[in-house]
């Protein structure tokens, strides 16, 4: 293990360019049975994977979403274009959301945009949400240089052998408590939003 700055932060910001979102546009208009679903949705988040043999959304997983009332139930045992934009929104929250949050979260875009009932797209939503979420990439660069300087500076004294790991551990510490505080904005966030009558 050798924290090395430059080759750390290049394979972390090359991960960061590697994320991309589907638009809109690129999911088919055409409704989908749950194989091509899962198929879609593997080959779209791909990237995502920790390990190669990790699984993105599994036919059990859809189904436990649409009897939890997390995804609207399909059409005749198809899936639209408003169900997976869906999708990817539960795929990314489900990392840190719990699935009552996320409920509460997708309730409202769901009763009053699934499935064109507003004027109001959900495609417009889900692009717009999207886009702006890739437009921090710079920001999170910035912040992933910053933090592995902190993480260098630590424990000046410690002893040689020691010091990478600490280095290390620094670093993700640093990197865990950030997501942990933004986890708990965030469901402060949700715990504002008004309750399901």
């Amino acid at each position: 293990m050798t924290f090395d700055r430059d080759n750390l932060i290049e394979s972390i910001l090359s991960s960061i360019d590697r994320m991309d979102y589907t638009k809109s546009e690129d999911i088919p208009n055409l409704d989908l049975y749950m194989d091509q679903l899962t198929t879609f949705m593997e080959k779209r988040l791909n990237n995502t994977k920790r390990k190669s043999d990790d699984k993105i959304m599994t036919k059990t997983m859809v189904n436990n979403y649409a009897k939890s009332g997390l995804l609207p139930s399909p059409e005749k045992k198809k899936y639209t274009k408003d169900h997976i934009m869906i999708l990817f929104f539960i795929y990314y929250f489900k990392n840190i959301l719990s699935i009552n949050d996320i409920q509460k979260l997708l309730g409202p875009l769901e009763d009053k945009y699934f499935n064109h009932k507003s004027k109001l797209k959900l495609s417009e939503i889900y692009d717009e949400v999207f886009q702006l979420a890739m437009k921090q990439t710079e920001d999170l660069k910035k912040f992933v240089e910053e933090k592995t300087d902190i993480a260098l500076k630590s424990f000046p004294n410690a002893n040689p052998e020691d010091e990478e790991f600490l280095h290390y551990f620094t670093f993700i510490c640093t990197l865990s408590f950030d997501a942990y505080v933004k986890k708990l904005m965030i469901e402060k966030l949700i715990d504002l939003l008004p309750s399901e009558q």
